[in-house]
């Protein structure tokens, strides 16, 4: 059943459908290497081969999660809108929240894809998707293309293939 598919499943009955879907429309688009992240309730990096075989995925909190996590379990912090605030040193609770949240996920995601190129030896096509993708646009270093609809498209190119 997975023969027809271009990427290759690791786990295939482990792996999330979105995952696939991901890796399939990157791989149709841009070709490997490169790594999805995927900004949704868990913001997950999955990384690809010049050859299309889905070499692993990472896993963490989305954006979203991490902030009501936050403000859900502490008594003072509120939600606040997710944007770049002015300054790492949060000079006020909003802009504190946003400083832990936006730059510090930056720094995670810039992280992830630097740890992953230096295990890989070579360097990865960066590609963002998901409903959070375009807060960390213009404050991830890594961050190459946003694709919103990668995962939608992704699931058009399965359907299409069977």
């Amino acid at each position: 059943m997975y023969k027809k598919l271009p990427v290759e499943i690791l786990s295939p009955d482990e792996i999330g459908t979105d995952i696939v879907a991901d890796a399939t429309a990157a791989f149709i688009r841009y070709g490997g290497p490169c790594m999805v992240i995927d900004f949704g309730t868990a913001l997950t990096f999955t990384t690809i081969s010049r050859s299309g075989k889905i070499l692993g995925v990472a896993i963490a909190p989305g954006l979203l999660t991490a902030l009501k996590s936050l403000t859900g379990n502490t008594a003072q912090l509120r939600d606040v809108q997710l944007v770049a605030p002015p300054s790492f040193l949060g000079d006020n609770t909003v802009h504190a929240i946003q400083a832990g949240i936006v730059l510090g996920f930056a720094g995670l995601v810039d992280s992830m894809v630097a740890g992953t190129e230096t295990e890989l030896l070579e360097k990865l096509t960066v590609i963002a998707t998901g409903g959070l993708s375009s807060v960390l646009q213009n404050v991830s270093a890594r961050i190459q293309v946003i694709d919103q609809n990668l995962t939608l498209d992704g699931l058009k190119y399965m359907a299409d293939l069977f």
